[in-house]
C-alpha cells in the first residue's frame, strides 16, 4: 500500500463528508457556534429565578455542546490522517479556541448549580417536566457540594488554575526532549540510537545481549535525573493531596475515585485480589523461563518474545470478516450496524500514511459516525486492534442512540470493557477454530501478555501510586531514594522468588507518565475484570446474558459507572469479578504450556 494518502482507495478511509460536506458547511456551523456562545451569559442573571429558566440555561449549554464535539471531530479527524495539512492543524486550534471561550462564557453554570437545595429541586422537577431529563447531570454536580470551597476560595483556586497541573508538562519535556541515553549494538552489531520509544521494541528482542543492553543503558540515562524527576513526582502528588484536603476529602485516593462515581474500596478490592492470586503470574514468568531456555530470568527477559515463527499474514477484508464473523454472539443489530459500519458508512480508516497519526484509536461525536483510526498491517495484533477498537465504537453507537446528547458519553471507568470483550471473543473464537498449534500459541500468548500487562502490571502501579500518596499525606518526603526503594519492594512481590530483580528495576518509576494521571492506571485493571467476567457469563448462560450486555451498553451516563455495570451483572466490589480475569491468565498459561510442551518448546535452562 502507498505512502501517501492520495493513492489509498476511498474504500479504506474515513468518509468525513458525512459530517460537514464541505468546508463552507463546517464555516456556517462554526459561526452559529460563535453566535451561540456570545449569546449564553444572558443565563447568568435568570438561571436560578424560576425552574423554566434553568431547563433553558441547560438546554442551551447542551446544544453548544453538541455543536462544539462535531465540528471538533470533523477538524481533528481531518488532522490525524495528515498531519502535515497545517490547514487542519489550524482548524482544529481553531475549534479548541472557540471551546476554551464557550467555558469563560460558561463559568457560571456549574456554582449555581451547586447552589440549589435538593428540596427546591424536587419542587422545580414537578413543576417543570423539561428540567427533569437533567436530573441525572444535576445530581451528578450535586455530589460535589460537600466539597465546594466558599465563592473566594473557589474563585482564587480557578484563578490558580494555569498555574497547576504544570507537572505533567516538565516531566514529558525533561523525558521526551532532554534526557539522551546513546546507542547500543542492535542484532546485526550495528550502533543504534537507544530511545523511550525504541526502548520497548530492543527489550522483545531475541537476542538478550540486545535485551540486557537497552535495559542497562536506559535507566543508566534515568539514573543521572532521579533526583529532579522524585521532585516533579514529589511536587505533583504534594499539589493533589493538597486540593483534596483542602476540600476536605477523606484522602487523594476517595477525591479521585469520587470523580469516577465510584470508592476507594473497589480501588483496594482490586490491589487485595490480584495480590491473593500472584503465584498465577509466578507460573507465568517460570513458563517464560522454561520456554526461553534460561537458568533465571532476569527483568530484561520479562518482554522477550515466547513465539516467533507462526507469522501469517491477513489483508484488511479477511481481518474485517473475522471480527464481524466473531461479533455475531451479540445479536442481528449490534453485527449488521458494525458491517455497515465497515463497509459502508466510512468508519474506518485503515492503513498507514505519509503524515497520518500513529496507534489506533474510537472516536466520533453524537451527530457523527463513531469513526476507528486504524494503522493496519496485516498481524494478528492488527486484528485484535480492529475487533478492540469496534468494540468502543459499538460502545458509542448503543449509548448515543439510546440516550439524549447530555447521558450519551459513558464514564472512562467502564470505557474498556466492550473493546476488551471484543478482543476476548475474537481470541475465543481463533483458538477454537485452528488446527495450527502454532497459531494456536500465537493467540494464547497475546492474550498471556495482555493480561500480565492490562491486570497484573496495572494492578502494581496502582498499589505503588496509592502508598507514596499515603506517604505525602501522612508528611513524608518522597526522596528518590525512598522511591526507588518502594518501587523495587513491589516489583520482587510482583515478580516472585524465581526471578531475578534486577536493581535497575527499582527506577523504572521514573518512566511510568501514568502516574501524573492521578489515580488512572487501576482503570486498565478493573475493566479487564470486567471483560472477563462478561466473558464467563456468556460462555455460561447464551443469549439470556448477551440481552444484559447489550443493555450495560445502553446505558451511556444515564446510570452511574458501579449500576450500568450492575446492569450485566458486575458488580465491582467482589474479588469475585478479579478473580474471573485470573482465571482467565491462569487458564491461557496453561494451554500454552500444554502446546508448548507438546511441541518440545520447554527446554532446559542456559545461558
Amino acid at each position: 500500500m502507498t505512502t501517501e494518502r492520495a493513492g489509498i482507495p476511498a474504500k479504506y478511509k474515513w468518509d468525513l463528508s458525512a459530517i460537514y460536506p464541505d468546508e463552507a458547511a463546517f464555516s456556517a456551523e462554526f459561526s452559529e457556534t460563535e453566535r451561540m456562545i456570545a449569546e449564553y451569559p444572558k443565563h447568568e442573571s435568570t438561571m436560578l429565578s424560576r425552574p423554566e429558566a434553568l431547563a433553558a440555561a441547560l438546554a442551551d449549554h447542551y446544544a453548544i455542546d453538541r455543536k462544539m464535539a462535531k465540528l471538533y471531530e470533523y477538524a481533528a479527524r481531518n488532522f490525524d490522517v495528515d498531519t502535515s495539512v497545517n490547514s487542519w492543524q489550524a482548524q482544529t486550534a481553531k475549534v479548541i479556541n472557540l471551546s476554551s471561550r464557550f467555558m469563560a462564557a460558561a463559568y457560571f453554570v456549574v456554582p449555581y448549580l451547586l447552589k440549589l437545595d435538593a428540596e427546591k429541586l424536587e419542587q422545580w422537577y414537578l413543576a417543570c417536566p423539561e428540567l427533569q431529563k437533567y436530573r441525572r447531570v444535576i445530581e451528578v454536580e450535586l455530589r460535589r457540594k460537600p466539597y465546594v470551597l466558599s465563592d473566594e476560595c473557589e474563585k482564587l483556586l480557578a484563578g490558580m488554575s494555569q498555574g497547576l497541573d504544570s507537572h505533567d508538562g516538565i516531566y514529558s519535556i525533561l523525558t521526551d526532549c532532554d534526557m539522551q541515553f546513546g546507542k547500543i549494538r542492535d542484532e546485526e552489531g550495528r550502533l543504534v540510537e537507544l530511545t523511550d520509544s525504541s526502548y520497548l521494541k530492543f527489550l522483545m528482542s531475541q537476542n538478550r545481549r540486545v535485551r540486557r543492553a537497552a535495559f542497562t543503558k536506559l535507566y543508566r540515562g534515568y539514573e543521572q535525573f532521579g533526583n529532579t524527576i522524585a521532585t516533579v513526582l514529589n511536587g505533583f502528588i504534594k499539589e493533589k493531596a493538597t486540593l483534596a484536603k483542602l476540600r476536605e476529602y477523606e484522602s487523594s485516593l476517595f477525591a479521585s475515585t469520587f470523580a469516577d462515581e465510584v470508592t476507594p474500596e473497589i480501588y483496594n478490592n482490586l490491589i487485595d485480589t490480584v495480590n491473593r492470586n500472584l503465584e498465577v503470574l509466578f507460573d507465568y514468568y517460570d513458563l517464560k523461563r522454561e520456554v526461553l531456555g534460561l537458568p533465571k530470568l532476569h527483568m530484561y527477559d520479562a518482554y522477550a518474545p515466547l513465539i516467533a515463527d507462526y507469522d501469517r499474514d491477513y489483508t484488511y477484508e479477511e481481518a474485517r470478516d473475522e471480527v464481524l464473523e466473531a461479533v455475531k454472539i451479540f445479536g442481528d443489530e449490534y453485527y449488521q450496524t458494525l458491517k455497515a459500519g465497515m463497509t459502508e458508512w466510512g468508519w474506518v480508516d485503515v492503513y498507514p500514511n505519509k503524515g497520518k497519526r500513529g496507534g489506533a484509536y474510537s472516536s466520533g461525536s453524537y451527530d457523527t459516525e463513531p469513526y476507528i483510526l486504524l494503522n493496519f498491517n496485516g498481524k494478528f495484533d492488527d486484528m485484535s486492534t480492529l475487533a478492540h477498537e469496534a468494540g468502543h465504537s459499538m460502545h458509542s453507537y448503543f449509548s448515543r442512540k439510546n440516550n439524549e446528547f447530555h447521558l450519551s458519553n459513558y464514564n472512562i471507568f467502564v470505557a474498556e470493557v466492550a473493546s476488551t470483550v471484543n478482543e476476548l471473543v475474537l481470541a475465543t473464537k481463533k483458538l477454537r477454530e485452528s488446527e495450527n498449534d502454532l497459531e494456536k500459541l500465537s493467540v494464547l500468548n497475546h492474550i498471556m501478555e495482555t493480561f500480565k500487562g492490562t491486570l497484573f502490571r496495572q494492578t502494581m502501579f496502582a498499589e505503588f501510586e496509592r502508598d507514596i500518596y499515603a506517604l505525602v499525606e501522612a508528611n513524608e518526603p518522597l526522596t528518590r531514594e525512598i522511591l526507588c526503594e518502594k518501587y523495587y519492594a513491589i516489583v520482587k512481590k510482583y515478580f516472585g522468588p524465581r526471578v531475578v530483580v534486577d536493581q535497575q528495576i527499582s527506577m523504572e518509576w521514573m518512566r511510568i507518565p501514568h502516574f501524573y494521571y492521578n489515580f488512572y492506571v487501576y482503570k486498565y485493571a478493573t475493566c479487564i475484570s470486567a471483560a472477563s467476567s462478561v466473558m464467563k457469563k456468556i460462555a455460561e448462560r447464551g443469549d439470556e446474558y448477551i440481552r444484559k450486555y447489550i443493555d450495560f451498553l445502553k446505558c451511556g451516563n444515564s446510570k452511574s459507572p458501579i449500576e450500568s455495570l450492575m446492569i450485566a451483572e458486575i458488580d465491582m466490589t467482589r474479588p469475585e469479578v478479579v478473580e474471573d480475569a485470573v482465571s482467565v491468565f491462569a487458564d491461557t498459561v496453561k494451554q500454552f504450556r500444554e502446546i508448548a510442551g507438546r511441541l518440545g518448546m520447554i527446554k532446559s535452562g542456559k545461558n
